[in-house]
């Protein structure tokens, strides 16, 4: 696909919706990692190894098409974001852990990232077809880090800034976002109700999974209510722009890219009754406390 949507908006997005992650992160955030270990080891145990197990098992499970596969297996790979944040947010997780999970994360998708598309493309049988090189990888490098780097040093020299920017890009983050998806989508609107079909049920248990099991394992691990929330969302609301934008524009693929498309149309909703359920009848029937209002 060549047009407006993927050469300039699709850029553009990702690049404002990272300079919005950035924004929420300082240099301390990382070092923050040493103060709370166990909960991110734990969550990033979750996010590298076990999703993109879950993520393999359900493609092979409902065989999916290869190109529909690859694109679930890219949307697995890909770190929570602003997103993420702002449902911990709304439903009392620690934020400051979603914050140093975003960071870590999002640097090591760089490298996990490429890894795991890698494999899947050569395991699916596309490797003639698309090819994640080291070029591209460099090129995600920059498109990815190079908006975080910047609203990190905007942070820095202007805080006040960065602390009044933080609603209203955290909020024009879930618009574009939308209006992404629903771009993708229309391109492919010949195909759209087919591709629905083909990765509704896989992307709604994948995500529903994602959720669970950012939310149990950690709580099994002995990590605190708050923190094992920041988990669950963190892990269960994936970056799907970045995922479309790989798909798109480094792999060449809008087809590639309608899993995460799809993803990021039904993660709004299902994440929000999640969080519902969290707060209302899964933690007070674990404290026996009354519903969170």
């Amino acid at each position: 696909m060549d047009s407006a949507l993927t050469t300039i908006g699709l850029p553009i997005a990702l690049g404002i919706i990272m300079f919005g992650l950035g924004l929420s992160l300082t240099v301390q955030d990382f070092r923050d990692v040493r103060r709370q270990p166990k909960a991110v080891i734990v969550a990033l145990l979750c996010q590298l190894t076990l999703l993109p197990a879950v993520c393999f098992g359900l493609v092979i499970l409902l065989d999916l098409p290869p190109v529909l596969a690859v694109g679930m297996m890219l949307l697995a790979a890909s770190p929570g974001g602003t997103i993420a944040n702002l449902y911990s947010h709304l439903f009392r997780g620690d934020v400051a852990l979603n914050v140093t999970l975003t960071a870590v994360n999002s640097v090591l998708a760089i490298i996990t990232l490429p890894f795991i598309t890698n494999l899947s493309i050569n395991y699916f049988g596309l490797s003639e077809s698309v090819d994640l090189q080291f070029r591209k990888v460099v090129e995600v490098f920059i498109v990815v880090l190079g908006p975080v780097l910047l609203g990190m040093l905007v942070r820095s020299r202007r805080p006040a800034f960065a602390a009044n920017m933080d609603r209203p890009v955290r909020t024009a983050s879930a618009v574009i976002l939308s209006v992404l998806v629903l771009g993708v989508l229309f391109d492919q609107r010949d195909q759209a109700l087919g591709y629905l079909g083909q990765v509704g049920l896989v992307t709604t248990l994948f995500c529903f999974a994602s959720l669970l099991a950012g939310f149990f394992v950690p709580r099994a691990l002995g990590v605190t209510d708050r923190q094992a929330i920041a988990c669950s969302f963190e892990i269960g609301v994936h970056n799907a722009t970045l995922a479309i934008y790989v798909a798109v524009e480094v792999l060449g693929s809008v087809e590639m890219s309608i899993p995460g498309a799809v993803y990021g149309l039904l993660m709004f909703v299902y994440a929000a009754l999640w969080g519902l359920m969290l707060t209302r009848w899964i933690l007070p029937r674990r404290s026996g406390q009354p519903s969170v209002p």
